[in-house]
């Protein structure tokens, strides 16, 4: 297999990796030439990707040659058989999904069906990288953010007092418009599992935003879901006080 001579490029993002890793349950532990159609095809995904504009115009970037040494990196880490550059990000990956192959392919289908909206330029900025990666993270947080969401949430609850559902913090003295903008939205469902469907009330919590991004954090520093009660356990004793 030729030298990618591809030093210098950008790390591979946890999106990257794990589209690599579907490839190579697809191949069923197959690496094939960088010739091949399904190195290339990912090739050219990868370099669509919405993370490195100014990389992704080298001929370097993640070109079939490299594709095919990340497969064989991810082979070392399954087999104990093939490169031995082997980054953390590939052994944190295998350890997630190296015996979950479906779960992983219904990652990698919406990190896919992500791509077209996140390269139109649509998607937020992203400061917190959840454990699904950029690109669903960005997605994640587009959808909270949706005034239709938010809207659908606010609705319901409004006739009982809007109130966060981890610190039970409430304002019922401040006119409802104000009182609206404490709080946000919290999907439930992760956007791997949940997809494009349209937002139930069921997936939704309303949150003050101080809870809405610690349980954000804490799904980073985890590196898996993490529940309303989660949250709750963590805080205990909670206490909150109202104007």
């Amino acid at each position: 297999m030729a030298v990618t001579q591809g030093h210098g490029n950008p790390k591979w993002s946890r999106d990257e990796t794990l589209l690599a890793l579907d490839l190579y349950f697809t191949l069923k532990g197959q690496v094939p030439s960088p010739k091949s159609f399904e190195i290339i095809a990912l090739s050219n995904l990868l370099r669509s990707l919405p993370y490195h504009a100014e990389a992704a115009k080298q001929p370097t970037f993640r070109n079939p040659d490299g594709v095919g040494f990340k497969l064989m990196n991810i082979r070392q880490v399954a087999t104990g058989k093939g490169l031995g550059n082997v980054s953390n990000m590939d052994r944190q990956v295998w350890a997630e999904f190296g015996h979950r192959p479906d779960e992983l392919h219904r990652i990698t289908a919406a990190i896919r069906a992500g791509i077209p909206v996140a390269s139109s330029g649509q998607l937020p900025d992203v400061d917190l990288e959840l454990q699904e990666g950029r690109l669903l993270t960005a997605l994640h947080l587009r959808r909270e953010r949706n005034p239709k969401v938010r809207g659908l949430l606010f609705d319901a609850r409004r006739p009982s007092g809007l109130r966060c559902e981890i610190c039970e913090l409430s304002r019922p003295r401040l006119e409802m418009s104000m009182q609206e903008a404490i709080f946000e939205a919290h999907h439930l469902v992760p956007l791997a599992e949940a997809g494009e469907r349209k937002t139930r009330l069921a997936d939704l919590a309303l949150l003050c935003a101080s809870c809405h991004r610690l349980i954000h954090r804490m799904m980073i520093t985890r590196a898996a879901p993490v529940t309303i009660q989660d949250v709750r356990t963590m805080l205990l004793p909670a206490s909150s006080t109202d104007f």
